[in-house]
């Protein structure tokens, strides 16, 4: 497992090195079907990390967000994100990452977490713990409700769903403070702990799947918000460092 993951922060460094050459520069922007933006640099990041692990590691699959599926149904699955947050990108504003993560046979076992501009590293192997820049990192310990600090990201299905929505709003209420940082920040600052909660409620697997062994090397519970296991499939997250606190998450996602 050392060797997949010394590749995989070596195509990270691979894609944070193009990224970072570009940030200040124009580039082209299209847009996809869904509205959503891709840039040059997303593709040219992509390619660079699937020119690294492809070379080590050919037999493997592969699931990128710009370039497509390759094997597939291989044992071993990289699930990459070149540029998660390419609006973000596009705006300048920092808060964007690549993410790269392995799964082995559907279960996810090692993610690089990669924030070129923001200036994060973060990595973990299941059974090894979680790093941050060199440092080992963990959540927080466990707290009530009422001293906890919640963020959110995407909550578009919880809007049209008035049951879900009164249940967020009563967590938040009860909540310490809550926050948006959203995008790789807050899986981060959960897994270091700085924060104690996330709920999302419209993802992509390519998003959270580096994140998610992350966020549970570092001791925190996650999964989707009706308490599934984190796959190719997931669209939410409920996420804490405690088991208290994802049940609450959970009980907005039965609304749902």
């Amino acid at each position: 497992m050392q060797e997949f993951l010394e590749q995989a922060k070596a195509a990270a460094a691979d894609a944070a090195a193009i990224i970072r050459e570009h940030y200040d520069r124009a580039f082209d922007v299209q847009y996809k079907s869904d509205a959503s933006p891709v840039t040059e640099v997303d593709i040219a990041s992509e390619r660079a990390i699937r020119a690294r692990l492809e070379a080590a590691f050919p037999e493997h699959g592969f699931y990128g967000e710009e370039l497509g599926q390759a094997q597939p149904d291989a044992d071993y699955l990289w699930l990459i994100d070149p540029i998660d947050g390419t609006k973000s990108f596009v705006r300048h504003y920092p808060v964007f990452s690549t993410q790269i993560a392995l799964m082995h046979k559907g279960e996810l076992v090692l993610g690089v977490s990669s924030a070129p501009v923001y200036g994060q590293l973060a990595w973990a192997v299941k059974g090894e713990g979680a790093y941050m820049d060199g440092k080992r990192i963990g959540v927080d310990v466990a707290k009530p409700l009422a001293r906890s600090i919640l963020s959110t990201g995407n909550l578009n299905p919880l809007l049209d769903n008035p049951t879900a929505l009164a249940k967020l709003a009563q967590t938040m209420r009860g909540a310490h403070r809550h926050r948006g940082y959203g995008d790789f920040l807050h899986y981060h600052l959960l897994a270091s702990g700085s924060i104690d909660m996330i709920c999302e409620a419209e993802v992509n697997i390519l998003d959270i799947a580096a994140l998610t062994v992350i966020v549970r090397e570092a001791g925190g519970v996650m999964t989707d918000l009706k308490g599934g296991d984190i796959g190719l499939d997931t669209t939410t997250v409920a996420a804490a460092n405690s088991d208290e606190l994802h049940q609450l998450l959970l009980e907005i996602g039965r609304s749902l």
